[in-house]
């Protein structure tokens, strides 16, 4: 029996989620990300450092396809969450995006009312009977980005209204309400003051129970604070990959340790 004996050391690794290998993008002539693989756990906050311009912000936008919206970009290479290849000719880009949302660096409500903002995801893809079902998706997603108990009395005021940290709340509650598998946030502090980082950096936390958060940010104390893996990329390559602590304590490239501590960025 002793085969069955489970070491308390045993850590069991959580399952893959996105799976990435020998990804290139070019924007025209420019070979903008090279060679990049990569497998992204569930349920856990994976962050991607490095200097400006660097490709990860491009990375990011392969795993929801949305440099299709640029005209001269080019993606090779496999890209598959769950298994399934996000490339294939016969996957829907806009069915993807339900599943791998998005938040960007600037909030960006719709010129809506708050509810309109979260049930927008919801109705498009017929995930409600009624409007009580509607009503319930709104109030959960309200929750999940911990801003219900803000705006529960002025549904109907606009988004535009909100505080920019409220604002960007808001475009994370619309990013969940589809039930996305998941999350992808480019820069989702950036243009926050210190008070609402602290609140998004705390929802991150609280968002990774449900989903697999990917997080773009220049900000290297925030990936030390909210992620549990770190990407680092540089000049288009994936350099180094791993557990957050160790890449910013013991990382394996002179490139790394040169970015961490601030010779290169």
């Amino acid at each position: 029996m002793k085969d069955n004996v489970i070491s308390e050391y045993d850590v069991t690794p959580l399952p893959i989620k996105i799976a990435a290998r020998d990804v290139q993008v070019y924007y025209g002539d420019t070979h903008a990300l090279k060679d990049v693989s990569v497998d992204i756990e569930d349920k856990t906050v994976t962050a991607f450092i490095g200097p400006s311009g660097c490709g990860k912000s491009t990375f990011l936008r392969c795993i929801n396809r949305m440099n299709d919206t640029i005209d001269i970009a080019r993606v090779t290479g496999d890209i598959r969450i769950d298994g399934e290849d996000i490339y294939d000719k016969r996957v829907d880009p806009v069915q993807l995006r339900a599943k791998v949302g998005m938040v960007f660096q600037k909030p960006n409500p719709f010129p809506k009312s708050i509810y309109d903002n979260v049930a927008y995801g919801p109705r498009i893809h017929g995930m409600a009977r009624n409007k009580a079902e509607l009503d319930d998706i709104v109030e959960r997603a309200l929750k999940r980005a911990a801003l219900w108990n803000e705006v529960k009395d002025r549904l109907q005021a606009p988004g535009t209204g909100l505080s920019g940290g409220q604002q960007q709340r808001l475009c994370i509650a619309r990013a969940v309400a589809t039930e996305p598998e998941v999350l992808l946030m480019d820069e989702p502090c950036s243009a926050l003051d210190p008070i609402a980082t602290a609140q998004v950096e705390e929802l991150i936390d609280e968002l990774r129970e449900n989903f697999s958060v990917v997080i773009v940010t220049h900000s290297m104390q925030q990936a030390a604070r909210v992620s549990q893996k770190t990407a680092f990329f540089h000049l288009g390559h994936l350099v180094e990959f791993g557990d957050t602590d160790k890449i910013f304590t013991t990382p394996e490239d002179p490139r790394t340790e040169s970015y961490i501590t601030g010779r290169i960025g």
